[in-house]
């Protein structure tokens, strides 16, 4: 029997059918796929798109400025494992972005960058801020799409599969005005298949190795950070009785507190002479999800070629870093549970020279005054919470905090390890904030603040407690060192100061001057109780770092 309905409800029906626009099959997928936030600056060719994502129960934030953004939608992804997503209006939107997307690509995000474009058509005709956006991304991306009608849904399943694949990555997808906008059908996402831990080798020339081994070492990589496999390496140095090294992206997916781990390599020229005895002793180094992007040029072939040496990466990608004996592709986690039972330690390290290097390595990097970077980095992690995440800028700081910073868990120290990108520290604070609740803690220079100042605004707007380390000293430090090291003239390293105390406060957040240990636990210890960003403006001298690192 036919059901008569109301012209009300014909009415409802026919406005709920008005409002599904290509931008709405977007958002509807980036929200099933775990999108809470989208980040960036609205122009006029992604209102629909901003439109379609907060209808769709994707928060849409304004960032100052694109790059900040993105690494904002970053920080919230290492907080919550929401998928980060930019957006960018065409032309000088999306050229600003494009630091964020390399930094992305070299540090294993699987960012989805959305640009606003006008239709093909009338860029045949019309050169008003239009350039080839795909052009100028294919490098930098692990794929590149632009949307066409009925395709909508098809592009976003596969920029975010892609995205993820493997080691993650930044896709891009180009979103011509009228496809955003354009009417179209409703359609049934497909059922999202479960993921499989992929193992795609055989296993027994890996345990005869581990078998027989009795120097082992482990040293874990940012692939298994990024596959949640924290629990698996655990067991597997126990298993095997094998020291860990890190990089600096994997620092705490073992506590470094624990007697196992010797520490973060990769940067510090200090830290790689301590730990090179260890590397030569070892019998068999088993690389676990280690990604050489992370590491510098001391890490080219930092073993002789006839090192017995398991490489188990989620992504074999060619890169001439080192040799390997086995290289196993897959579920980095899986791999080390299926290896942990080929041996029950005994006899290992028999010198104990694990032991011995662990307590040189964190001797080498004690303070060695009152007050400095030094003190700055020890007084905060002593007052930090537990658990508390910290970010840290690229510069001269970073290289002595990745080395004094001890990790509680994994992605507790985020930076710009790939690319090493000055500015990013103060966004991915704000995301990790905003996803966590919790008070994050931000260490930058005085030059990367100035590159990212307005971003305190955007702190200042979602009200959120930011507790920010600045390590003031006028200078571009790693810079200056490295003439001075060269024997270079110092010039362009040098700039006038800034009242940091009084630019926090007129940005709405609580400023203050920090010169000594006993002020900065003080006012530490208030940040962090603090509702709002605090910004602590340590006065450093630069010549502390030499030789420091």
């Amino acid at each position: 029997m036919r059901r008569d309905t109301s012209s009300a409800e014909r009415i409802d029906e026919a406005a709920a059918t008005e409002r599904v626009t290509g931008a709405d099959l977007l958002a509807a997928r980036l929200a099933a796929a775990g999108a809470t936030h989208a980040f960036g600056i609205p122009g006029g060719e992604v209102l629909a798109l901003v439109d379609a994502l907060e209808r769709a129960g994707i928060h849409f934030l304004l960032a100052k400025h694109e790059n900040a953004a993105g690494f904002m939608a970053e920080g919230l992804w290492h907080a919550t494992g929401a998928l980060p997503v930019l957006v960018a209006t065409l032309g000088p939107g999306v050229a600003n972005a494009v630091n964020v997307v390399a930094n992305a690509q070299q540090d294993r995000v699987p960012l989805i960058f959305i640009t606003g474009c006008v239709d093909q058509a009338l860029a045949e005709s019309f050169t008003h801020q239009v350039f080839d956006h795909q052009a100028v991304l294919r490098p930098l991306v692990k794929a590149s799409f632009r949307a066409a009608p009925g395709t909508e849904d098809l592009v976003i399943e596969k920029a975010i599969a892609i995205a993820r694949r493997g080691r993650p990555g930044p896709v891009h997808i180009d979103l011509p005005i009228s496809v955003a906008e354009a009417r179209t059908e409703r359609r049934e996402p497909p059922a999202t298949p479960r993921r499989q831990a992929v193992i795609t080798a055989d296993l027994a020339a890996a345990r005869e190795l581990i078998a027989n081994a009795r120097r082992p070492l482990v040293i874990a990589g940012l692939d298994l950070v990024n596959q949640g496999g924290a629990a698996a390496l655990d067991r597997f140095l126990l298993c095997t009785g094998a020291p860990l090294l890190t990089t600096y992206k994997a620092k705490g997916l073992v506590p470094e507190q624990d007697h196992r781990v010797i520490g973060g390599v990769g940067l510090s020229p200090k830290a790689d002479a301590i730990v090179k005895p260890l590397i030569d002793a070892a019998d068999l180094i088993v690389l676990s999800g280690y990604d050489p992007i992370e590491m510098r040029q001391g890490w080219r072939n930092p073993w002789p070629a006839d090192k017995r040496v398991i490489d188990i990466v989620a992504e074999d990608m060619p890169h001439g870093m080192h040799g390997a004996t086995l290289r196993l592709e897959g579920d980095v986690g899986a791999i080390l549970t299926l290896l942990a039972d080929a041996r029950m330690p005994g006899n290992i390290w028999p010198g104990g020279e694990p032991g011995t290097i662990r307590t040189r390595f964190r001797q080498a990097f004690a303070a060695p005054s009152d007050w400095g970077p030094h003190a700055v980095f020890e007084t905060l992690r002593s007052v930090a919470p537990v658990d508390t995440v910290a970010t840290a800028d690229s510069g001269a700081h970073r290289i002595l905090l990745s080395q004094i910073w001890e990790c509680d868990g994994p992605r507790r120290l985020l930076q710009s390890t790939g690319l090493c990108t000055m500015g990013c520290a103060l966004p991915l604070a704000t995301g990790a904030a905003l996803g966590s609740g919790r008070p994050t803690l931000c260490f930058v220079g005085d030059a990367g603040l100035e590159m990212v100042l307005g971003e305190l605004a955007t702190l200042r707007d979602l009200k959120l407690p930011v507790v920010i380390a600045l390590l003031v000293d006028e200078s571009l430090g790693l810079i200056a060192l490295k003439q001075r090291q060269l024997d270079l003239k110092r010039a362009g390293v040098d700039f006038g100061a800034t009242d940091f105390v009084a630019v926090a406060q007129a940005m709405g957040g609580h400023g203050v001057a920090i010169v000594d240990r006993d002020g900065l636990r003080r006012e530490a210890q208030a940040a962090f109780q603090r509702d709002g960003f605090t910004l602590l403006a340590c006065r450093i001298d630069a010549r502390d770092y030499e030789g420091a690192f």
